[in-house]
Parts: C-alpha cells; sequence; structure tokens
C-alpha cells in the first residue's frame, strides 16, 4: 500500500519547525532527510526513523518498513516538540558516525 499525499502533508506541516527538513517520493512512497541527512521515510502512511544510538531512549516500537529492509522506529506520537527531538537526535546520531 503507498502512502497518501494527506498523511505526507500532515508529517510535513508537524515538523514544519525544522527549517531543513524535504521529502523524495520513493516507489509510492517518501523518504525523509534534515539538512541533507536520510533519516528516515513514510511507509504505509506510518512515519519512520532509522535507529541510532541517540534516539533509542525513546523506548520507540520497531517496524520493518518493506520486505527486506532493516528495522526502524515507529513514530507514534502527535507532540511537535517530541517529534521535532526524535528527528534531532535521530540526525545527530547519524552525522557522529
Amino acid at each position: 500500500m503507498a502512502s497518501t499525499k494527506e498523511y505526507r502533508d500532515f508529517i510535513l506541516e508537524q515538523l514544519k519547525e525544522l527549517d531543513s527538513v524535504e521529502y523524495k517520493p520513493m516507489m509510492g512512497e517518501y523518504l525523509l532527510y534534515y539538512k541533507n541527512i536520510l533519516f528516515g521515510g513514510i511507509y504505509d502512511d506510518r512515519l519512520l526513523v532509522k535507529k541510532t544510538d541517540t534516539n533509542n531512549k525513546y523506548n520507540l516500537e520497531e517496524s520493518i518498513p518493506y520486505d527486506g529492509a532493516k528495522a526502524m522506529y515507529l513514530v507514534d506520537i502527535d507532540d511537535k516538540n517530541i517529534l521535532k527531538d526524535i528527528i534531532l537526535d535521530t540526525y545527530n546520531g547519524l552525522i557522529d558516525k
């Protein structure tokens, strides 16, 4: 099942405080970038972020975005501030590698 543009727009609205969030469509889904770093995506109308040492403190549920992919963290949070923190922590974990 492909993700909807409405869900994509909802997620982008939730993340609008982060100036540099961009997306790229990919086979019916959306890859998400912050400051040109791929941090996650929208898969089947679910927001998933890459697992890092810096975002495991949120105790998020693991989920597989598609068959054969590595597990990611499912972000099912409506609080914009916590969501922003999760994305920033994910980003920081990715750039520290």
